[in-house]
């Protein structure tokens, strides 16, 4: 895509102006791509919705078997190299299949917890003989795996674990003592990444643990409030011996392997509720169009457009980002191994530098969802609360999503502190575009009048949003120091205003660049009001909470100042959102689906 010199860093989206050329789009995905999602399509749409109620049921042995029907299609091994048995697609296509895996519901999180971090610690981190030895049997599905890291006491704080191990006299197996919880997959588990503190160890270290060794037990399935199809359950190791060349990586680095795996689970937690979200309106439009309310289906009533039209503008704004970072990955993961690095090491690599995006993507999906399905259950009306419909399943299903990979609090504040320590390191420069803003806020405001180009326009906006964030991040660590970091309403009001201009500049970008290459706007009607309506509305949202967190900081006459400033920096031209809306929701309510 770019030149790899001088390709965009992550975080860098704050202080950098992307062009429309460096963004990849979902328009640009090549037939081949396309196959490979409908064939994954296909095979959620056939063998796992038939089977959704004995899924829920928990059928014996019915998960482990699609997983396996799975591997054999080549889903499950997508993202392994083919020298281990997999496709060895790149990170991009593997997102468009956890996008089509998405609308599976408990299958989907099963599917995820195996290919994610059920596998990719050993293809990242594990030695050849240990990829050897597990890879091509994770690869097929034959075997199932599963990541045993949270405990009771250990939750957002995964480093606390008490979980121990320690080295026989022979020197031949570790024994590990403790007990993990919310252990996906952890009912047939054939592979357990297991973390453990060795003797008096401060840090982790991982182990690769055969799923049926002597001494491991567990407790019945958790019931749950939604995802009742996966296998959630408590494991207990009891004296378990495991060879010392089952190591994974190296002593006390087990921290580093969470954590990195955690930012590949985050990011592709994206894909896969864009995924459920997308399914979940279609059947809001399809309901919408054949229930008749007072003699007219209620897809002709306003209140009804605007949740759809509102859907739609949310879903294809979180494509549009979760596809531009996710391109954005692939580049950095491309541009490290043309240097000579390996792939695993390039992938890990390139994904850490974009961490930022990726706990933003977790975010931002994950809330997508929840508004489409709550909608979705708002437009069943009574048969929306009714357990006969996918869309009361939906709804239980999507509320984990906001905990899982860690809960979005802790996303939120990570993607401030994330950027914050790119600039402490030197590997972006926050301050200069900060104290630039800082000195805007005393001169004279910029009075010309917007351009007339639609996406000129647009792009001021995000320039002048980009400021607002700026400027209130910068204030911010200047007035609070080394307190900032406690300061959780702050940085949660921050990492707000940074999911936004991100996903508003996506958006942007995206509708440009089908505008370059379709030659003008006029076939892209739907695409305009999208992009126009979200803008509208972000900015909105963004003013409010900048001005939250100024508030909660500074005073006086500075305060004062900086509130001007939001004013300004947010300002963006009226417009009809319900025409919007209703332009949108028509062209849904048309198609009969989500058709964009």
């Amino acid at each position: 895509m770019s030149d790899h010199n001088n390709a965009i860093r992550g975080g860098e989206f704050l202080i950098r102006p992307t062009e429309a050329n460096d963004i990849f789009i979902p328009e640009e995905w090549t037939e081949e791509q396309l196959m490979m999602k409908q064939m994954t399509l296909d095979f959620v749409e056939q063998r796992i919705i038939p089977q959704l109620e004995q899924i829920e049921n928990q059928e014996e042995g019915l998960v482990p078997r699609l997983m396996e029907e799975a591997g054999e299609l080549g889903l499950v091994g997508s993202s392994v190299p083919e020298a281990y048995g997999g496709l060895g697609l790149d990170f991009k296509t593997t997102m468009l299949i956890t996008e089509a895996i998405g609308g599976a519901h408990s299958f989907s999180v099963s599917f995820s917890a195996h290919t994610g971090i059920g596998t990719l610690p050993i293809l990242y981190y594990g030695n050849e003989e240990q990829k050897q030895k597990w890879i091509p049997g994770l690869a097929s599905g034959q075997l199932k795996g599963c990541y045993c890291l949270t405990e009771p006491s250990a939750g957002s704080d995964a480093n606390s674990g008490k979980t121990k191990a320690h080295l026989t006299e022979d020197g031949k197996h570790y024994v590990i003592n403790g007990q993990k919880m919310w252990i996906t997959n952890g009912g047939f588990a054939d592979v357990m990444i297991v973390f453990a503190k060795i003797d008096d160890d401060e840090d982790l270290t991982a182990f690769i643990v055969d799923g049926h060794a002597d001494g491991i037990t567990k407790n019945p399935e958790e019931k749950k409030m939604g995802i009742k199809g996966s296998s959630t359950r408590q494991i207990f190791f009891n004296d378990v011996h495991i060879p010392v060349e089952n190591l994974l990586y190296k002593r006390e680095q087990g921290f580093k392997i969470a954590v990195n795996i955690l930012n590949i689970g985050r990011i592709k937690l994206g894909g896969a509720v864009l995924g459920a979200a997308k399914d979940a309106c279609s059947h809001s439009v399809r309901f919408a169009n054949e229930r008749e309310q007072f003699g007219r289906p209620i897809s002709k009533y306003g209140a009804i457009r605007y949740k759809l039209g509102e859907g739609a503008i949310r879903l294809y704004t979180l494509e549009s980002a979760l596809y531009r970072a996710t391109q954005n990955i692939d580049d950095a993961i491309a541009s490290l191994k043309r240097d000579g690095m390996e792939h695993g090491e390039a992938t890990l690599k390139g994904i850490a530098d974009f961490a930022p995006e990726c706990a933003m993507m977790k975010v931002l999906g994950s809330e997508v969802l929840d508004y489409v399905v709550d909608e979705a259950v708002q437009i069943h009306g009574g048969m929306g609360y009714s357990a006969e419909t996918r869309a009361e399943l939906a709804y239980r299903d999507a509320r984990i999503n906001r905990i899982f990979e860690g809960t979005n609090e802790i996303n939120r504040m990570l993607t401030v502190d994330m950027i914050l320590k790119k600039a402490m390191k030197g590997e972006m420069d926050l301050m200069t575009p900060a104290m630039a803003v800082a000195n805007e806020l005393t001169g004279v405001p910029d009075f010309s009048p917007p351009s007339d180009d639609p996406f000129e326009r647009q792009l001021s906006y995000v320039a002048n949003m980009k400021k607002a964030i700026l400027m209130v991040a910068g204030s911010a660590a200047q007035k609070l120091m080394m307190s900032l970091g406690k300061e959780q309403e702050i940085l949660m009001n921050i990492a707000d205003m940074a999911i936004w201009l991100y996903t508003i500049e996506s958006t942007v970008l995206r509708v440009q660049k089908l505008a370059q290459k379709s030659g003008g706007t006029d076939e892209l009607q739907i695409e305009m009001a999208i992009m126009e309506t979200y803008t509208y509305e972000a900015s909105e949202w963004i003013h409010s909470a900048g001005k939250e967190a100024l508030l909660s900081f500074a005073d006086g006459d500075e305060l004062k100042m900086m509130i001007m400033g939001m004013k300004r920096f947010c300002k963006t031209q009226d417009l009809n959102t319900k025409a919007a809306r209703q332009l949108i929701a028509a062209h849904l309510i048309e198609k009969n689906s989500y058709a964009l």
